[in-house]
């Protein structure tokens, strides 16, 4: 049975890697999707550096391995099967051994896909719950991989870690690159300012990032304001507010699209928005 909240609502997705799939369980419930995507995700422009990583890890003495994102764990083994296929069976070795700390729910699933599982998961899924999680550690004199997301350098991590006396071993595995051209980026920001859109939902803090970039904070606050916005965790929340949009929805506690997808048919339907969602 299609619930009438969502029969008929034009949804915007910004998204590019699980677009299909988001847009599928909306379209289910019958929504009318309006396929956006702002950000692409491409592997890393040049691969030696990132062979050169997997090869000393996967030849041991990395003692942890902070995975940012489900993203980066995919693309490492991307560049191994590109690459260098006979390196995937050590590189995952050494991982099995290699203690895990996962920032959220992305890369724990990530690691699931290949038959391990996080050894720690961070408190909260931010750069800030990540060091709360490693705090109490003995990290001293530990060789420490730090799996980035995009080229962003995450220097309050790397700066931590430094500060406690381990060594810090970065990866980049992908970079992020603008996907849609910009008379497309304009053209939804039209359709939303003109109220075609029921709501908006963000999947990640880049697609925030692109909207802006493109049309400059009036425009995209005022086009932002004339839909509903939905947010799928408290990380792509928090750029949201920081830009000075409201974010009318966010699952509670399970980031993913199921949950966003429950949460859109709430917002929609009238009923009570989500106590813990951000405004």
């Amino acid at each position: 049975m299609i619930p009438s909240a969502l029969r008929d609502q034009l949804i915007a997705l910004p998204e590019t890697r699980e677009l299909d799939v988001f847009a599928a369980l909306l379209e289910r419930r019958g929504a009318r999707v309006l396929r956006a995507p702002l950000v692409a995700i491409l592997d890393a422009p040049d691969p030696q550096p990132v062979l050169h990583w997997l090869r000393d890890f996967a030849a041991g003495g990395f003692h942890e391995l902070v995975l940012l994102t489900g993203e980066g764990l995919r693309r490492l083994l991307t560049c191994v099967d590109r690459h260098d296929a006979a390196l995937r069976a050590p590189f995952l070795a050494a991982l099995a051994q290699t203690r895990k700390i996962t920032r959220g729910p992305k890369p724990a699933r990530a690691l699931r896909e290949v038959g391990l599982s996080p050894d720690l998961e961070a408190f909260e899924p931010t750069t800030a719950g990540v060091i709360s999680t490693l705090t109490p550690l003995e990290l001293r004199d530990h060789v420490v991989g730090v799996q980035l997301y995009g080229t962003e350098a995450n220097l309050p991590l790397q700066n931590f870690l430094r500060g406690v006396g381990a060594e810090v071993r970065p990866v980049a595995p992908y970079i992020y690159a603008d996907k849609s051209a910009d008379a497309a980026v304009q053209e939804l920001l039209a359709q939303l300012a003109a109220g075609a859109v029921a709501a908006i939902a963000f999947t990640s803090s880049s697609q925030v990032e692109r909207l802006f970039a493109v049309a400059g904070t009036e425009r995209v606050l005022a086009a932002l304001a004339a839909t509903q916005v939905a947010a799928v965790g408290p990380v792509v929340a928090a750029t949201l507010q920081k830009r000075g949009v409201r974010v009318s929805a966010m699952p509670e506690s399970s980031w993913f699209m199921k949950p966003l997808a429950a949460e859109l048919a709430r917002l929609l339907g009238g009923t009570t928005a989500n106590p813990g969602a951000p405004e």
